[in-house]
């Protein structure tokens, strides 16, 4: 399979639109990046320090709901992958294979952040389009 997807179904398409697939944002929170702003900003929340696991639970929590909501009205199940060294395009490209290449939800992937270890407040959520 060689080519951009408008070369190999040329044939079949009339235009073009471009737009992003997939964003991933990273950055920086200047007034919480540090342990004092972030400290700061949990007490302007009334939110002891301690307490940050429960608070980021629940941030995490309502975020993995979302996922699986549109996982199940897409009639999609919600894949973990625990490996880095598995390429995320590559499993994207064999549910294409299998499914076809209609529109919408083609797959979820929930991963681990790259250096968050077991902390279960921490994971990230992929829909591919």
């Amino acid at each position: 399979m060689s080519g951009s997807v408008a070369e190999r179904y040329e044939d079949r398409i009339a235009g073009v639109l471009s737009c992003y697939e997939r964003i991933v944002v990273t950055g920086t929170l200047p007034t919480v990046c540090y342990a004092d702003g972030m400290t700061r900003f949990l007490y302007a929340k009334g939110i002891r320090i301690f307490d940050y696991p429960t608070f980021a639970m629940a941030l995490r929590e309502r975020v993995r709901e979302a996922a699986a909501r549109l996982a199940a009205a897409a009639g999609i199940e919600v894949e973990h992958i625990a490996k880095s060294h598995i390429r995320k395009e590559a499993v994207v490209a064999k549910v294409l294979a299998r499914r076809g290449d209609r529109l919408g939800l083609v797959h979820v992937i929930s991963v681990r952040g790259d250096n968050q270890g077991e902390n279960p407040c921490c994971l990230t959520w992929e829909c591919s389009f």
